[in-house]
């Protein structure tokens, strides 16, 4: 039997499952790899907000890690809610010279506007973590958060990409989502420039984009794909995954990380 590539998500449960861990780990199976996760945090969440967060001891992050990383290892890696400056700094210090592409989610905020990021933690983001990242993938309030730099149209994309650029990250994904129009990605490692633009959808379960974007990423990477071919496979794979995002509860419903299976299946009935 032969296994399949192996993704690492570092990130924080979410009891609602529609992001956090429960989307990484159902992003990688769909994508044909073997996840693997390190609870960094548990948030009490539903589909109306984060009713609150509790964040693990270092200790017990890095005993994850390591039992992981010195066991079965990883050929990608991926981080979201890390809440705290010591839990950035703990999973930094447990990555350096781990020989795996790392994708970072820079997550600040949920769906819901509610903080995931102690504040006192954005400069260990950018500091630690960042320049151990393959690719950084902050939407425009992360870039505000961690820059200053405030994108207020597509012009104003490149200009933020370049300034998270300078705190080391290889690549840099803004995700411009959030303006107005049609929405555009802009993908930059400091020479070059890619655009993905999408279709707007007109769906309001999307609970989880984010952390599943990022985990399409690092299983295509785990796969073998190069950077730009493995931001445009997840970028397809996310426009389906909220295109088919459906209610749940009396709030912002999840994408469906299955959809592709369910859209099989569908077709194969009779």
């Amino acid at each position: 039997m032969t296994t399949p590539p192996r993704v690492l998500t570092i990130a924080g449960s979410d009891s609602g499952g529609g992001a956090g861990i429960q989307a990484d780990l159902k992003t990688m199976l769909a994508l044909g790899t073997h996840g693997m996760s390190v609870i960094a945090a548990v948030t009490a969440q539903n589909s109306l907000g984060v009713q609150g967060y509790w964040e693990l001891p270092p200790e017990a992050v890095r005993a994850q890690l390591d039992s992981v990383l010195s066991d079965i290892g990883a050929q990608a890696i991926k981080t979201g809610m890390l809440a705290s400056s010591v839990l950035v700094e703990t999973v930094a210090e447990a990555l350096t010279g781990v020989d795996a592409p790392l994708v970072v989610d820079p997550v600040g905020v949920s769906k819901h506007g509610d903080p995931l990021l102690a504040p006192d933690a954005v400069g260990a983001v950018r500091s630690a973590l960042l320049p151990l990242a393959t690719v950084v993938t902050p939407n425009l309030w992360e870039v505000e958060q961690l820059t200053g730099v405030k994108v207020e149209d597509e012009d104003g994309l490149r200009r933020a990409a370049e300034a998270v650029k300078e705190l080391g990250p290889r690549w840099v994904l803004i995700k411009g989502g959030h303006l107005p129009g049609a929405p555009v990605d802009l993908l930059f490692d400091g020479v070059e420039e890619h655009r993905f633009p999408g279709r707007r959808l007109d769906n309001a379960h999307t609970h989880g984009t984010g952390c599943t974007l990022a985990s399409a990423i690092a299983s295509y990477l785990a796969h073998g794909d190069d950077v730009v071919t493995a931001v445009g496979r997840a970028k397809e794979y996310v426009t389906g995954a909220i295109e088919h995002g459906f209610p749940l509860g009396g709030g912002i419903g999840p994408v469906d990380h299955g959809w592709e299976f369910h859209r099989a299946r569908t077709a194969a009935r009779p």
